[in-house]
């Protein structure tokens, strides 16, 4: 038998030494824990800049050390001994209210500041009407032909949300133009807690089996929405974000934690392990307001999250770059993923296996790889100079950057299209389906997943690029949010480039470079968390 210092020879392989395979691999695990470590310093070196907690006083730090260190440790040190999944199942909650309430500050932003309450509740009503439509008419797909519910479906939105100028108003129009209208708190609990409460109904009526049992769920999450609204004034809490907050953090993960412990008998006691972190935050900021304890003077705090940006450090904010990123997220998903999707469906299950589609491949594959700041020319010379659009709006960065993640789209969704087992399409084709039949109701349910976490990664591509926006003349700060797609528009990493180049100061360096920067990762590792959480949870039902 041969040992570690031996070499010997296998077939087709030439000579094979254990030893050189031991050294390869331990020579691995130390490229991979350098680059680990090296990022932690570089992030615990930047949060230390943003975020200062040597500046707090010593009881804060022992209070919460108290308080939520120690409980926490306690708690999950036994999880982890006992029932990792439990562990697991802790750590799941926690993750979720954390992500949905830096979610919610975003909904905030979109359903306040940006979009009125009462807009958005008109262009709800104005989806309505149509969509009950498309729901009628999906149940007589076999009466009713394609193109006709096709075209039935396209003018139903477009008089719904648009109308006949000189003829009939759209339905927006007309709820706008209601002599009585609810207040802001109410509009923001009726469209937001309907979602939560529909998302709650219907994931509790299918772990308990139950209708009533969601009918009740959902009618309890609108519920507590409401009294947020009407509650949190009396707390110092303003009633729209109350309403968001809640109907977009808590109810969900509420409804969670709640299924979680129905159905998971041996994972529940996990729940204690949030109830620890959570409870234990609450009784430490509680305890250091009462003994008059100093925290962190922080440069991320509210000032800066909701101020623009200033000439002075100490008050500048980061408040419209982040609804600017927002909006153009929201841009890009709407061009790039139809787009990306039909072309990966058509490549995958259409297209001929000839030269013409071997040269598409290719030229995706290389797309994918160019510079940035090259589609960022691509977007200046089309958009602004050939098309004539004004530069930096939200429209035009939001095609550029559609155009930059468009081959990451398309390669991700044939990755997952192709994953799909070819049996599956021989059932379905052995069963009298049409290949659109196919596609529609076993490609694309089966492969949904891989696409949709391959989306959220490329759009956490997006939020952070700054060359193409640059490119397209879009303006490195702002002072007011953009309210419509023509609106000049900046982002979060582009106001980061400013304060660090145009504004460049020790002030500026120290303190607002490093606290956008901690924004902006927090907003990345928050999309990066829900990908992963969905590639896990679609794999496990799988």
């Amino acid at each position: 038998m041969s040992t570690d210092t031996e070499s010997s020879y296998a077939d087709g392989f030439g000579q094979v030494s254990r030893t050189a395979g031991t050294a390869f691999r331990y020579l691995l695990l130390g490229a991979t824990m350098f680059g680990i470590v090296t990022l932690a310093v570089l992030l615990v070196y930047v949060a230390n800049d943003a975020i200062r907690p040597l500046t707090a006083d010593l009881g804060w730090h022992l209070t919460f050390f108290l308080t939520l260190v120690v409980p926490t440790a306690v708690v999950g040190g036994y999880l982890a001994r006992r029932n990792v999944p439990a562990l697991k199942l802790g750590g799941m909650v926690i993750g979720m209210l954390g992500v949905f309430l830096l979610f919610s500050g975003g909904v905030a932003i979109v359903f306040v500041d940006i979009v009125p309450p009462l807009t958005g509740l008109s262009y709800v009503v104005g989806l309505l009407v149509p969509a009950a439509l498309t729901v009628v008419l999906t149940k007589y797909e076999q009466q009713i032909p394609f193109t006709l519910r096709v075209a039935a479906t396209g003018a139903a939105f477009i008089l719904s949300l648009v109308g006949v100028p000189g003829y009939f108003h759209s339905i927006p129009e007309i709820v706008r133009q209601l002599p009585v209208v609810p207040a802001d708190w109410m509009i923001l609990t009726l469209v937001l807690g309907g979602v939560a409460a529909v998302v709650v109904g219907q994931y509790v009526a299918r772990i308990r089996e139950d209708t009533t049992a969601g009918l009740a769920a959902g009618a309890s999450a609108l519920v507590l929405t409401g009294l947020a609204a009407v509650v949190g004034p009396t707390l110092g809490v303003d009633a729209n974000a109350a309403a968001v907050v809640t109907s977009v953090a808590f109810v969900p993960t509420l409804a969670y934690a709640g299924g979680a412990a129905v159905t998971r008998e041996q994972e529940r006691i996990g729940l204690l392990l949030a109830a620890v972190v959570i409870g234990g935050s609450l009784v430490g900021a509680v305890a250091v307001d009462a003994l008059g304890f100093a925290g962190p003077q922080s440069w991320v705090d509210w000032q800066f999250l909701t101020s623009a940006h200033s000439g002075t450090a100490e008050n500048a904010g980061l408040y419209p770059a982040i609804g600017g990123s927002i909006l153009l997220m929201a841009t890009v998903a709407a061009l790039s993923f139809p787009l990306g999707v039909g072309a990966a469906v058509y490549l995958e299950e259409y297209a001929p296996d000839n030269a013409f589609t071997r040269f598409i491949d290719v030229n995706i594959s290389n797309l994918a790889g160019v510079p940035s700041v090259v589609y960022g020319l691509l977007g200046l010379g089309v958009f602004v100079t050939y098309l004539g659009q004004p530069t930096g709006t939200v429209l035009i960065g939001g095609a550029t950057l559609a155009l930059l993640i468009l081959p990451i789209v398309i390669i991700s969704s044939r990755e997952a299209i192709r994953a799909v087992p070819s049996d599956m399409r021989q059932a379905s084709y052995g069963m009298g389906a049409t290949r659109w039949q196919t596609v529609k109701n076993v490609v694309l349910p089966e492969a949904f997943p891989g696409i949709l976490t391959g989306t959220i990664l490329a759009l956490g591509r997006a939020i952070g690029e700054t060359a193409p926006l640059i490119m397209i003349g879009a303006p490195n700060v702002l002072f007011s949010l953009p309210t419509e797609l023509t609106s000049k528009v900046s982002a979060m990493p582009l106001q980061v480039y400013a304060w660090s180049s145009l504004f460049a100061s020790e002030d500026f360096y120290t303190k607002a470079v490093p606290a956008g920067v901690v924004v902006l990762l927090a907003v990345l590792l928050a999309m990066n968390s829900i990908a992963i959480v969905l590639r896990n949870k679609f794999e496990s039902e799988n």
